[in-house]
């Protein structure tokens, strides 16, 4: 074999090497996983002006889980007085399996107190298909702000966690245990 010739084969190797890690997550319906810089852009957008405060949550959530492979931009309200209720709705985004609309609702109970409105990105990690995220996940949440704050929280089921990362006004404190139902339909039920 020439010089030349191994240069190509090296090239076309490389080529397909590549396409093959790209290849799977694609074919298999899996969304593709976002940067932590395509995420920090989205959430500027989103957010506004508390960008330091949002690179970094999304930094910290994106060391400890790895990246995602979808997120969700939304709103949400919530209160609590002991038990308390939380009702959301957004656009769940994905590289390669399109956007969709979901909504959230979920009772909570514990030592928390108050009620709040935010502005939510919710950090999608493992997601193995879009259908996969109408279920309920169940986290631990506290919360501890006068006016405005801003927090970071992680649910779980199945091997699919969400992180959801909240800014907004509101007076909240406390800490509960409770979980989040997604749905394709808005509803009042949080059960």
């Amino acid at each position: 074999m020439t010089m030349v010739s191994r240069r190509a084969a090296c090239g076309l190797f490389a080529a397909l090497a590549c396409a093959a890690k790209i290849s799977p997550a694609a074919a298999d319906g899996r969304p593709i996983p976002y940067s932590d810089n395509d995420l920090i852009e989205s959430g500027h957008h989103f957010f506004g002006t508390l960008s330091r405060d949002l690179a970094e949550a999304i930094q910290s959530a994106t060391r400890r889980w790895g990246r995602p492979n979808a997120y969700v931009l939304g709103q949400e309200a919530g209160g609590a007085l002991i038990g308390g209720l939380r009702y959301g709705e957004g656009t769940m985004y994905t590289r390669n399996a399109g956007d969709r609309k979901v909504f959230w609702q979920g009772p909570s109970l514990g030592l928390d107190y108050g009620a709040d409105g935010d502005r939510t990105m919710m950090l999608v990690y493992n997601l193995p298909s879009t259908e996969a995220m109408y279920q309920r996940f169940v986290g631990v949440d506290g919360a501890a702000y006068l006016v405005g704050g801003f927090g970071l929280t992680a649910l779980t089921i199945n091997g699919v966690t969400i992180v959801p990362i909240r800014t907004g006004v509101g007076a909240r404190l406390g800490v509960n245990v409770g979980y989040l139902k997604f749905t394709e339909q808005p509803t009042w039920n949080p059960f």
